[in-house]
């Protein structure tokens, strides 16, 4: 079973961010200029192609019709986690084109998801250009993708150690549960990431 933990945006968490992005500012990790702006539409195209993949994925994930067209995969295929995944990057890209298009641009590449994320609450968030609800799905949907990596990495490690091919009731009833939890949790994230991503086209239009 998965589980995440939502936190508060809350005023000791926004002053922190203004406090690193002053200090990003001043070290060249983050700048701001015209030249920036050509890189929206590379962001947006990554976003709209990491959103029709997550929704590729959930249709071959939920409709068995399509399972039946690939030879290479059984009934129970499904790729929940890959559509969560993926359903994130989507909004890091869209937050990357709407900071784009603000002339603005993150030139690390060490923690350059957290730093976009802060980037995106000074710019926009603390600006009132997009609302509250829109900041914290994005940061949820950034801990969820973190945490997954996590989480596979660890599947990994525990298939290297030890591979066991035989489930008795008790197991299979407990994959049962959690494949229903993935499958709900992929699809709110895939309807997250659609409607972050039409939110940020709508401000993009005004910017």
């Amino acid at each position: 079973m998965l589980f995440w933990v939502k936190e508060m945006l809350d005023d000791k968490k926004l002053e922190e961010i203004k406090k690193n992005i002053a200090m990003l500012r001043n070290e060249g990790e983050i700048t701001k200029d015209d030249n920036n702006k050509k890189l929206a539409g590379f962001y947006v195209e990554n976003a709209f192609t990491s959103l029709n993949t997550a929704k590729i994925l959930n249709n071959v994930s939920t409709d068995a019709s399509i399972k039946k067209k690939f030879d290479f995969i059984d009934d129970n295929f499904e790729t929940y986690l890959w559509i969560i995944n993926t359903s994130y990057y989507s909004m890091f890209y869209m937050a990357g084109a709407l900071l784009a298009k603000a002339g603005i641009k993150v030139k690390s590449s060490i923690g350059v998801h957290e730093k976009t994320f802060q980037a995106f609450v000074y710019y926009f968030y603390l600006t009132k250009k997009i609302a509250k609800q829109y900041i914290e799905e994005f940061e949820e949907a950034q801990k969820e993708s973190n945490e997954l990596l996590g989480m596979m990495q660890q599947r990994v490690k525990d298939l290297m150690l030890k591979y066991d091919f035989e489930m008795d009731k008790r197991a299979k009833f407990t994959y049962n549960i959690g494949l229903k939890a993935k499958e709900s949790k992929a699809l709110t994230s895939l309807n997250r990431a659609i409607e972050f991503y039409n939110e940020c086209l709508k401000i993009m239009d005004k910017l």
